[in-house]
């Protein structure tokens, strides 16, 4: 993979504009974008006003991975698609990766490999 960000959605410490912000920069750069700290039983609509703007710079079907309990017991993975992404499955123990224009699905994997690399 190449240059990826990792934005947090808790906006305890950070306030939501701000947040708004990094993921309309990050959605903008067209880079692979790790979303932790998604959503929490009150909290939730930053996550969907997330997948709002990676929509307006990524096409519906860019894959999204769905990692839950990571290295833990019950550990689940799913990959899904931005258009589908299940907002009121999230919560705080998943890690959300949503794909670049580049990204693709590959067996069960999803790839996004270097620009110039293989592709």
């Amino acid at each position: 993979m190449s240059d990826f960000a990792a934005i947090s959605l808790s906006d305890l410490h950070v306030p939501a504009d701000l947040i708004r912000q990094r993921l309309e920069a990050a959605a903008s750069a067209d880079l692979v974008t790790v979303l932790y700290n998604p959503a929490s039983q009150r909290r939730r609509t930053l996550l969907a006003e997330a997948r709002q703007i990676f929509l307006r710079h990524r096409a519906p079907a860019t894959p999204v991975g769905l990692v839950r309990n990571a290295y833990r017991p019950g550990q689940s993975v799913r990959i899904t698609n931005l258009s589908a992404l299940p907002v009121d499955e999230v919560d705080m123990l998943t890690t959300v990766v949503i794909g670049s224009s580049q990204s693709e699905v590959i067996g069960r994997r999803m790839v996004t490999r270097r620009a110039g690399f293989g592709s």
